[in-house]
């Protein structure tokens, strides 16, 4: 459905990315990776926000690497610079989508909810969005440059992102006046990622189909009613 584009960051080198497009798009989501890399999974995640009406991009992190072994893809996300990648790959691809027209969210996953979250402070193009079960370190995290609305789909038995930690993210959010809701699931990190299931799946990962459409249905009203 999508295709690779290449764009600009603010310090004028180029990224590519996974573009899906929309037909007679609404607005523009910026999608952000898990620690694998940008894989069929990902693609599938902007592959679905286009056919609902938002054209996605996932901006390539990695620059091209991706993988399916853990031990790799830690090694992966250690090497990667989290300020570098939100304030330049991920706001470039959030003036790109800016660029076409329409208001832009962004959303990620594990790694790409840290960097959610971090891109929420960090991009001021941002519109709203949508964090999925990954925090950054919280010293990081200044709530005050929030401005855009935020919510969040947390796993209560995530051993990755642990509850209290969450906890401790809210209070900053509630402190600093963000517009936030925070939804918690009984389920374990992973659990809307449908390849997190089988045996090749990590142990402290499990998809649960109820709870990922749960938190989609609360994803689509969100960006809806703040992007259009």
């Amino acid at each position: 459905m999508g295709s690779t584009v290449t764009f600009k960051r603010p310090d004028g080198q180029t990224v590519q990315g996974y573009l899906a497009e929309a037909a007679n798009a609404r607005a523009s989501v910026v999608v952000i990776q898990e620690w694998w890399g940008l894989n069929d999974q990902i693609r599938g995640v902007a592959d679905r926000l286009a056919l609902a009406g938002y054209t996605a991009l996932v901006p390539d992190l990695y620059r091209g690497k991706s993988t399916i072994e853990a031990e790799e893809a830690h090694h992966l996300m250690s090497a990667l610079n989290f300020g570098e990648a939100a304030s330049q790959d991920i706001r470039g691809a959030a003036q790109y989508l800016k660029s076409r027209g329409g208001k832009v969210g962004v959303t990620g996953y594990c790694m790409g909810g840290a960097l959610t979250v971090l891109s929420m402070v960090m991009v001021p193009e941002a519109d709203a969005g949508v964090v999925w079960y990954g925090y950054p370190p919280l010293e990081f995290v200044d709530a005050s440059k929030i401005k855009a609305p935020l919510i969040a789909h947390w796993a209560e038995q995530d051993a990755a992102f642990p509850i209290a930690t969450v906890d401790a993210l809210e209070e900053k959010l509630r402190a600093a006046k963000v517009s936030y809701t925070g939804y918690r699931y009984l389920a374990q990190h992973g659990f809307a990622n449908e390849t997190a299931q089988g045996p090749r799946r990590l142990a402290m990962t499990q998809y649960d189909a109820a709870w990922a459409q749960a938190a989609w249905d609360r994803t689509f009203s969100f960006f809806g009613t703040h992007l259009g």
